[in-house]
């Protein structure tokens, strides 16, 4: 019982950081071991961590140039290496990829929380738009999981986002709140820690309550029928509160961030970028439309 009632102390005070951090800092894998070329990038801001990724260049026939460049934000457990598998696969399709660690995971240097990791993901925006090989009107943001929520509140609120050509989300959670609730409910030991915990969470970094404000960006949800982490109905909520243009991709026999384990799901994604980046920068049109 002391260790118990030590455990709901630290998720309390910690305001449920716990429940939706698990980062591992060991890198397991490298680009290279997949027979990827990679650059090993640091994103500096002053005041702040600083964070470690990797640049993976599309891989496009000389005189040609990428579709685009895709930023990549990873699920909530260990870090980028053992993440790198969902995107692997995108520069030989003609895609830059940029994918980083947040704060507290792999080599980046801090401790991770709810604002330091929203935080994180709006620096990461900038970095890759202030680089040189990066053509700012075809940028794309895509996160899983975590880093999907992470992703539309980041979107919808970022200083850049009249730069970003659609946000891609999937197997995200509607609202911190609700999931942390759902995770403590569903064992009988912390069902009744559900409502006291999820009272410290700050609820400024609600998905559900920025995805309206991402239009008029395009935004794509993923999600599987089967996922046991995050279920389906967290999408569904996300799609109805969202704006046009927007489209579901409801993956049928898919688990938690299984689409692209799917080949027709890969051509699917390529295509859709491709549509829509091809459409060309509706840059102007968004300057108009400021975060709310």
């Amino acid at each position: 019982m002391r260790y118990f009632l030590l455990f709901v102390l630290s998720l309390t005070l910690s305001g449920c950081s716990g429940l939706f951090f698990y980062p591992e800092r060991q890198l397991l894998l490298t680009p290279a071991r997949l027979g990827l070329a990679y650059q090993d990038v640091y994103i500096k801001t002053t005041g702040q961590p600083t964070l470690h990724g990797w640049w993976l260049p599309a891989r496009v026939k000389p005189g040609k140039k990428p579709i685009g460049t895709i930023l990549f934000l990873h699920g909530n457990a260990e870090n980028i290496s053992t993440h790198i598998h969902s995107v692997a696969w995108l520069p030989a399709q003609g895609f830059n990829v940029l994918l980083f660690d947040y704060r507290g995971y792999g080599t980046s240097q801090g401790k991770a929380s709810i604002a330091g990791v929203n935080e994180d993901a709006e620096r990461a925006i900038g970095y890759a738009l202030s680089r040189p090989d990066v053509d700012p009107n075809r940028f794309v943001v895509f996160g899983q999981s975590l880093g999907a929520s992470v992703a539309i509140y980041a979107v919808a609120h970022s200083r850049h986002r009249a730069h970003i050509e659609a946000l891609v989300a999937e197997s995200a959670f509607y609202d911190y709140k609700g999931i942390a609730k759902e995770k403590l409910a569903a064992s009988w030991l912390t069902w009744l820690l559900q409502w006291p915990v999820a009272a410290t969470i700050d609820d400024t970094y609600s998905p559900i309550k920025a995805i309206p404000k991402v239009s008029p960006i395009p935004v794509l949800l993923i999600h599987g029928d089967r996922d046991p982490i995050v279920p389906v109905d967290n999408a569904e909520r996300l799609f109805r509160a969202a704006r046009e243009p927007k489209r579901l991709w409801i993956v049928h026999g898919g688990g938690h961030i299984q689409a692209f384990a799917f080949k027709e799901y890969r051509q699917r994604f390529v295509d859709y970028l491709t549509q829509i980046l091809e459409q060309g920068p509706a840059a102007a049109a968004r300057a108009r439309t400021p975060p709310r």
